[in-house]
């Protein structure tokens, strides 16, 4: 019997679709992604159904939305009830192995560095990644004391270079060891980059070297006061926004630096025959504004925070190109699950895009994506809570808190800077949207709730206590 194919699934945090050089971004360096780009089938269309750090996680490895993971925000631990993408793995026969950052097992808002926030214990709170498990619960500073991991106890175990250089390290060895066992294998890579903070000292001097006389300049759509409905880590303060330019020179370093080893990781891939018969998928958790619409950081429906790269490469059974179907953190799952030839646990909510890979792009795919943001990006607090709908063409959004609606068209306004809603032109564009999205909350079943009635009603201590999913 054939062997099944192997998965490689290598993410970058907070790497925005814009910021590559295949995607027509002059300043950027990213010769070894394009690379791979060419020779991948792209979903273009792909985006953060919440993009923030740990939801987009929490979705990733279960197939389901954020109103049934229950990781409403940063910085709580996720409930272990529920079958993830390493239990099919494990049960299908394959070695699952995963390093990097986790970032769903905090249980506090700070003391990031304390083992009892930054240790996954072995058992089930590691969601099935019984194997390899070199990893920690999140930090961002990428030299000295705080770039460290974690294998199978509490002791720290600190990075000797630049951490993703050493991720990358681990990744290639773990690859010559498990391509050494005749059992199929999955390797998750989560790379820390190109997370703030954006200072010099966060990233190798040589990468910032190449940007010295990069002209960086604020984006077009940049507006001079704070979005009123953004979050406290989405608002910029005077002096942050003089810092703007300043820090993307540090961002367009890290993402160089990224660059250099995924080449890396994906040469060893060729080198060692993997690339043959394995499904291999390089993309982000979600993007960056960097002042955009009069915000930082995420956790918001415009393009530059949900919109990501999303590359896969399956050499004999995907053809490479371009493929416009939408596609959502949820949908990741499903189709990666078909594809592999396994089962698809029933409790997943997303959908499977694997017909229309295999078919060239003629199968079905989804019309559309919902996305959310259930609460700030780290604490709990009502006022920003939202939901919106991507297609290929239109993002259609509206806020709780005082029901106001967007409408942008994405192909003749790619920034984003003109709402239609009330235009009549697009009167019955913006209620398809609308019906569309309700229609899919009705079907998850998202109440569209403010962020403190998760906290009264799901959430003990920052521990995620019950679910929609885990109420039975």
């Amino acid at each position: 019997m054939m062997k099944k194919p192997n998965l490689i699934y290598i993410f970058a945090d907070q790497l925005r679709y814009a910021s590559l050089s295949c995607h027509g971004d002059r300043l950027a360096k990213t010769p070894n992604i394009d690379r791979f780009a060419a020779c991948s089938a792209e979903l273009c269309n792909a985006v953060s159904g919440h993009p923030v750090c740990a939801p987009y996680r929490a979705s990733l490895l279960t197939g389901k939305y954020t109103t049934s993971t229950g990781m409403v925000i940063n910085e709580i631990r996720m409930n272990p009830n529920h079958r993830s993408f390493a239990h099919v793995l494990n049960d299908a026969g394959y070695e699952a192995a995963y390093i990097g950052k986790w970032h769903l097992y905090a249980a506090e808002l700070g003391n990031h560095y304390d083992p009892k926030n930054s240790f996954i214990p072995k058992g089930p709170d590691r969601l099935g990644f019984d194997g390899l498990f070199a990893a920690y619960n999140f930090h961002h500073e990428y030299y000295g004391a705080p770039a460290y991991y974690h294998l199978d106890t509490p002791d720290k175990i600190y990075c000797s270079k630049y951490e993703p250089d050493e991720q990358t390290d681990m990744a290639i060895d773990a690859l010559h060891g498990l391509s050494a066992s005749k059992k199929p294998f999955a390797l998750f890579l989560s790379i820390g980059t190109p997370h703030d903070p954006w200072i010099p000292e966060n990233v190798p001097g040589k990468y910032l070297e190449l940007f010295k006389d990069a002209a960086f300049e604020l984006p077009e759509n940049y507006l001079p006061e704070n979005d009123p409905h953004a979050d406290g880590w989405a608002r910029l303060s005077d002096q942050e926004r003089r810092e703007l330019t300043e820090w993307m020179r540090v961002y367009y370093a890290m993402v160089a630096n990224l660059d250099d080893n995924i080449g890396r990781l994906m040469a060893a891939i060729e080198e060692m025959g993997l690339d043959k018969d394995s499904i291999v998928v390089f993309t982000s958790d979600h993007g960056e504004l960097f002042g955009a619409h009069g915000r930082r950081a995420k956790n918001i429906f415009y393009d530059e925070a949900v919109r990501v790269p999303f590359f896969l490469r399956f050499p004999g059974h995907v053809p490479s190109g371009s493929y416009s179907s939408p596609m959502n953190t949820v949908d990741i799952l499903p189709t990666l699950l078909n594809l592999l030839g396994l089962p698809v646990p029933q409790e997943a909510e997303g959908q499977d895009l694997s017909r229309y890979l295999l078919s060239g792009g003629n199968g079905p795919h989804p019309d559309g994506s919902l996305m959310m943001c259930t609460g700030p990006t780290a604490k709990f607090e009502d006022g920003h809570e939202w939901r919106a709908w991507r297609n290929e063409r239109f993002t259609y959004a509206t806020y709780l808190s005082d029901d106001s609606e967007y409408l942008f068209d994405n192909e003749a306004d790619p920034f984003q800077m003109h709402n239609l809603i009330g235009e009549p032109d697009f009167a019955q564009t913006a209620k398809e949207l609308r019906e569309k999205m309700l229609a899919e909350m009705r079907r998850i079943g998202d109440e569209f709730r403010p962020c403190s009635w998760y906290e009264q009603h799901w959430i003990e201590n920052r521990l995620i206590k019950k679910t929609a999913t885990l109420q039975g």
